[in-house]
């Protein structure tokens, strides 16, 4: 559901995507309403993408060699924040 605040936290899931043409699935997102986010990842040979909401997502190059456990998304545990 779209919020009209700014994102103020973390973000609590992130995926990355490494399809076999990363232009092409870039363009396929970007058709169906995803935007281009600048993240501060500089000439990084992945795309930073985000869906309508704000969630952040990777489209990465297929010829990258990744460890699985570097693709696998988990929930982040939140911290309570604590009272003075």
């Amino acid at each position: 559901m779209p919020v009209p605040e700014a994102k103020q936290s973390t973000i609590w899931l992130h995926l990355d995507f490494r399809p076999d043409d990363q232009q092409a699935e870039v363009e396929r997102f970007l058709r169906v309403a995803a935007r281009r986010v600048d993240s501060g990842q500089g000439s990084s040979p992945w795309v930073v993408l985000a869906d309508p909401e704000g969630n952040e997502f990777d489209v990465l190059r297929p010829e990258e060699p990744e460890p699985l456990q570097r693709i696998v998304a988990y929930p982040r545990r939140r911290t309570p924040a604590r009272r003075a």
